[in-house]
């Protein structure tokens, strides 16, 4: 689960805070996440019997920065999600008439292409990630700690869904935007949309706000890499790459 470097041209500057990534630079530092210098911390029961609470706070902000980095190395690229069934961002339900009907005139690569530039506008958004991802673990409480090493598989992943998915939205929607804006592809189907009989009225919400639609994708997209991170992290020791991981989870099962 190592990093990769992240090589799209219009990451407006996202691509400059991960580049120190190349270099051996602790991912955590880019999230914000240094390691504490408190010394002698309490002991938490339950869990092993033997972890403190900066070992167990410690342990998870590790989790978090291993699925980021994977999350944003596989979907902040070209491609990213385009190329993956599981998070490709499809034509909006709404829109399947307008779909249906361009395949009909035989205008299938317009249609591919409009759902081709909706996945870039995401893959550029992701990198933002990191920061807000960061700060929603710098608020996390020991009892936080405590309840997601004891959860599910993706009990991290649903925390940080639940304290940072509103800041999420509000970093991605304006690079979303950005992106729809410079590609004359979705522009154009903009246009055509406003032109055609039926309106925007008649097929709803996601047929006027593409922007919101590519972002609340983006979101969800995000979400399954780290909770597949989050997954391989709690049930493979091997995953455990750290000294302090392998602590951590390894004393869950305890």
């Amino acid at each position: 689960m190592t990093m990769r470097n992240i090589s799209l041209p219009l990451f407006f500057g996202a691509t400059l805070a991960l580049a120190p990534l190349s270099h051996g630079a602790d991912f955590l530092e880019l999230l914000g996440l240094g390691k504490s210098k408190s010394t002698n911390p309490p002991a938490v029961v339950g869990i092993g019997g033997a972890l403190t609470q900066e070992q167990m706070v410690g342990g998870l902000k590790e989790a978090l920065a291993k699925g980021v980095e994977k999350a944003v190395s596989s979907l902040g690229k070209p491609d990213g999600f385009l190329k993956d069934a599981g998070v490709k961002i499809p034509m909006p339900e709404s829109l399947q008439r307008v779909d249906k009907a361009l395949r009909t005139l035989g205008q299938d690569q317009l249609a591919d292409d409009f759902v081709a530039s909706m996945n870039r506008a995401a893959e550029q958004a992701v990198p933002a990630a990191a920061g807000v991802l960061g700060d929603a673990v710098t608020q996390m409480t020991v009892a936080d700690a405590r309840g997601i090493l004891l959860g599910t598989n993706n009990a991290a992943t649903q925390y940080f869904r639940r304290t940072s998915e509103t800041n999420l939205f509000t970093r991605f929607h304006p690079i979303v935007q950005k992106a729809t804006e410079q590609t004359g592809v979705t522009r154009t189907y903009k246009s055509m949309m406003g032109k055609a009989r039926f309106g925007g009225s008649f097929l709803g919400q996601e047929a006027t706000d593409l922007d919101a639609y590519v972002t609340r994708k983006a979101l969800d997209g995000l979400f399954v890499k780290i909770a597949e991170q989050e997954k391989v992290i709690r049930e493979n020791p091997l995953a455990r790459t750290t000294d302090l991981l392998q602590k951590v989870f390894g004393a869950v099962g305890k």
